[in-house]
């Protein structure tokens, strides 16, 4: 059976003792019991925003840790839990031995954003950043009790809602610290137009939970540093 893994940070950028984790967690699809493999569009995506965000979080004593799903459907039904939600459950209790006590932020991307609000519950995350995230009418708020939540999402996304992201968002209201829609324009779904937009509201969303949510670490002030990654 296919298994989940953990792509550790650069150890020549990560902090040696960071003040908190971001957990990556990659876009998937609604069904399918195909290992992900080290192709996987969706894994590449992710990796690639990690690849930008990493070095600019890590000076903010960050560390950038990226989850691989053992499969790539979400897979309602198919057992207990939808497939990925194990896998970040394992995913958060690994990285709860690595670095105890520190602070985490899920970030997610579509099936990612998905998988991430059913996990916040987890001790360590204090909040939830969410890419086009793919939600439901039915998707659950209760696990992101006392947590932050940034979900971005942009009008052309053909793939995932908008409107629902929205809708998900004021059903959080209620139980979260603080729960944010940002409308990030005409941008669609996959990440790859307009690298530069995807890849800062992440970065600044991530950085707005840790405020939020009190966590120290050396720099409060935002990294408005140029993007190379831009397919503008």
């Amino acid at each position: 059976m296919p298994a989940p893994s953990l792509l550790p940070p650069d150890a020549s950028l990560s902090p040696r003792s960071p003040g908190a984790v971001v957990l990556m967690l990659h876009g998937g699809a609604q069904h399918g019991l195909q290992e992900v493999g080290p192709r996987s569009a969706s894994l590449w995506r992710t990796g690639r925003m990690r690849d930008v965000l990493e070095p600019r979080l890590a000076r903010h004593g960050v560390a950038t840790w990226l989850l691989r799903y053992a499969v790539r459907g979400w897979n309602e039904g198919a057992g207990p839990e939808p497939s990925p939600v194990p896998d970040a459950r394992w995913a958060l209790a690994e990285l709860a031995r690595a670095h105890p006590g520190v602070p985490v932020v899920l970030l997610g991307h579509s099936m990612g954003g998905r998988t991430s609000v059913r996990v916040a519950d987890h001790p360590a995350v204090v909040g939830v950043v969410g890419l086009a995230p793919w939600l439901e009418p039915g998707d659950p708020v209760a696990a992101l009790a006392g947590r932050h939540v940034l979900l971005g999402h942009g009008s052309r996304d053909k793939i995932t809602s908008a409107r629902a992201t929205r809708a998900y968002v004021e059903r959080a209201r209620p139980v979260a610290a603080s729960a944010g829609f940002t409308d990030l324009g005409r941008l669609g779904h996959y990440m790859l137009a307009r690298q530069d937009t995807w890849n800062r509201f992440a970065l600044d969303a991530v950085l707005e939970v840790l405020a939020r949510a009190g966590v120290p670490h050396p720099d409060r002030g935002l990294d408005r540093g140029p993007d190379r990654t831009s397919q503008e």
